[in-house]
């Protein structure tokens, strides 16, 4: 062995010391500011890494990078890593790339160097295929450095949109995310936030209150509740950061790594697969309401449910789960809200999840039960023609396997929309208590016999017997079964005996669109 010569031990020596420094700015300068983040009910940038990688797996890169620019006093202070913590390592024994924003070190502000640290991690993920988390806790671009800093921003958007629908990508708003920082996890797949600690606005309450005069505080503006449930732009709200980093974990194990992969497995094993509970979810009267999430969590691998914006929408339900231990998506009305009828948030909702689960080879079954469209001068002036069509494209464009069951409701143009026969499904199964036809057999029996039962001598008991004639002859699956558009009529206890053998049978499906440069759906 070579004997160590002095300049090698004065070498090692330096190393030390930069690698000291460097983990006190990485950790926000000290005790002091570490203490700081807790106090907020905040975990520092490199703390939330270390909960989020399997122990001991995280590898960190450009540790001693720091800013270039000289100007306002920027010369004057410097931290190794520029306030954001980049590298790889694995969840769940599988890989990940992450960067953790460090709002201790210039308030987490982006500036060129912290932007091509992102932009790094971004390139490395999409050359190895694996998904990539952004922990977000930023005051925005770092005034000082000006056009410099925009173009970060711009370079991380641009990355951004080159990897969607090739590997996931998934945000977690940890603290503040204002101004132009809020791009980035929009476009990406989806958002955690933290209730009373994050925050998402294009311009804040100062700047609100000086243009149009309104008084709102930033949780009311852009808080986690308020992005859950008013706007939809986040898709999780977290009680603190360990349970939004947790969720983050959880989802990941529905999806793939990458756009060519198709989603890790879980061990299965086929048993009595019956469930006699299903046959008594449906109310004997049409009008009464019902949870379909009940149904559900009746047919799903038992717990696996993970719902997705789940105070969002509410009439419609999205989530993942598992059937034989297979990832599928799932997507079904809510009967219990708004009867289930497709409105505007609902029908963006469901087509961005549908677009995403095509993106990663996520099959997806449909739970219908939809009386149609919601009417009102509120919807058509806001565009639910618009909006509703974007649940259309993104259903007819998905090659996924695509398996819908039919519970109850099927009316008008929303049984076609809901991953119907002509749209493209695989598969289309119908409950007996299925109802097929253009409208309900009251309002269709008023319109088809108006005259009959105008000059009848008992309107009332006129309009009843044509009810009942409607309803014999088209409030049920079996019409739409003798024209090949409904597969197979099925008691509810053998859904997921049936569903286990559709995706089986479906697993190796292809089906290719024609060639294109893209769709144009409509936004």
């Amino acid at each position: 062995m070579a004997k160590r010569t002095i300049n090698d031990t004065v070498l090692q020596a330096k190393f030390d010391e930069l690698e000291r420094k460097n983990l006190e700015a990485l950790e926000g300068g000290g005790a002091k500011r570490v203490e700081q983040q807790h106090a907020k009910g905040k975990l520092t940038a490199r703390e939330r890494v270390h909960l989020l990688m399997d122990e001991g797996s995280f590898e960190e890169l450009d540790k001693f990078v720091m800013h270039r620019s000289k100007d306002f006093g920027l010369d004057k202070e410097h931290y190794l890593g520029d306030g954001v913590v980049t590298g790889y390592g694995t969840v769940n024994g599988r890989l990940v790339y992450v960067f953790s924003q460090d709002f201790t070190v210039f308030g987490g502000s982006l500036s060129e160097t912290h932007a091509e640290k992102i932009v790094k991690i971004m390139d490395m993920a999409m050359k190895n295929g694996a998904p990539v988390i952004g922990l977000n806790d930023s005051g925005g671009a770092r005034i000082q450095e000006g056009v410099v800093s925009l173009g970060g921003y711009a370079d991380i958007f641009y990355k951004n949109t080159l990897a969607s629908g090739v590997i996931p990508q998934l945000s977690a708003i940890m603290g503040p995310c204002a101004g132009g920082a809020v791009y980035s996890p929009a476009i990406t797949d989806f958002i955690f936030m933290v209730e009373n600690t994050s925050f998402m606005f294009v311009t804040g309450p100062n700047v609100v209150k000086t243009v149009t005069h309104e008084n709102v505080t930033a949780e009311e503006l852009g808080g986690a509740s308020t992005h859950s449930t008013k706007s939809g732009v986040t898709h999780f709200a977290s009680a603190n950061e360990v349970e939004c980093i947790q969720g983050i974990k959880q989802l990941l194990s529905y999806l793939p790594q990458n756009c060519e992969e198709v989603s890790p497995r879980k061990p299965f094993v086929e048993g009595n697969e019956s469930r006699p509970a299903l046959n008594t979810i449906i109310p004997a009267n049409p009008n009464q309401p019902y949870d379909i999430r009940e149904v559900v969590q009746g047919v799903v691998d038992d717990g696996s449910f993970f719902e997705v914006h789940k105070n969002y929408a509410e009439n419609i339900v999205v989530g993942f789960a598992r059937i034989a231990g297979r990832s599928i998506g799932i997507v079904g009305n809510q009967p219990a809200v708004l009867a289930g009828v497709l409105d505007i948030d609902a029908s963006v909702k469901a087509a961005r999840f549908v677009r995403f689960c095509d993106c990663f080879n996520i099959p997806l079954l449909v739970f219908e039960d939809v009386p149609g469209f919601l009417p009102g001068t509120d919807q058509e002036w806001n565009a639910i023609i618009t909006n509703g069509a974007k649940l259309l494209f993104a259903f007819s464009e998905a090659t996924v396997p695509r398996v819908t069951v039919i519970t109850r409701k099927a009316y008008g143009g929303a049984y076609d929309v809901m991953n119907s026969k002509h749209i493209g499904a695989d598969l289309n199964y119908a409950w007996p208590t299925a109802e097929i036809a253009v409208m309900g057999a009251k309002g269709a029996a008023e319109i088809i016999f108006k005259k009959e039962i105008s000059e009848a001598a008992d309107p009332q008991a006129k309009l009843d017997e044509k009810v009942a004639e409607y309803t014999r002859k088209f409030a049920n699956p079996y019409r739409a079964s003798h024209r090949g558009y409904i597969d197979e009529v099925i008691y509810p206890d053998q859904t997921r005996e049936k569903l286990i053998r559709a995706f089986k049978m479906l697993e190796n499906k292809v089906d290719k669109l024609p060639r294109k440069k893209h769709g144009n759906i409509p936004l």
